[in-house]
């Protein structure tokens, strides 16, 4: 909703469709965060399975960013960095802004049986673990209720882990 005063016979435009779409962008950055988190421990937690613990939250930023087992997450990092450059950059944010990361989002977290790459490597994660099977619930319900217009506050309370 844009709201428009005259002042001093000067149109003045308030920050109510910028703040709109900084709350609807905020709530998508922490649903993907949190799905993002459980993806994390999961492969984490195979990882350690097949090749032992990882010693040290700094070995295991390492492997992050450098071992192809976790190639994989990339694009989900990379949708949060831009999400993050979003809410930080100086211009303000715009519905279509936010409506371009939805869609986005909404593509990205497909997953599929007989794909490859990610959406692979997604239904397999959700296959085998419940928390991204949570976390997944949680950020499609909220992509599906921005891409129909509702606000998260209209949406009936998810498990959070």
């Amino acid at each position: 909703m844009l709201q428009c005063s005259v002042k001093n016979g000067t149109t003045v435009q308030s920050n109510t469709a910028s703040g709109d779409a900084r709350r609807r962008l905020t709530e998508l950055r922490e649903a993907i965060l949190r799905l993002h988190k459980a993806l994390l421990e999961s492969d984490r937690v195979g990882y350690e399975k097949t090749f032992g613990k990882i010693g040290s939250p700094y070995q295991f930023l390492q492997l992050l960013t450098t071992d192809p087992w976790f190639a994989w997450l990339r694009p989900v990092s990379q949708l949060i960095i831009t999400m993050d450059e979003m809410l930080d950059a100086k211009e303000p944010l715009t519905a279509a802004g936010v409506d371009a990361l939805v869609a986005e989002a909404k593509a990205l977290l497909t997953p599929a049986v007989s794909g490859e790459g990610f959406s692979q490597h997604y239904d397999e994660a959700l296959q085998r673990d419940p928390e991204v099977v949570f976390a997944h619930a949680a950020a499609a319900r909220l992509i599906r209720a921005q891409a129909n217009g509702a606000a998260a506050s209209q949406l009936p309370p998810v498990r959070k882990s």
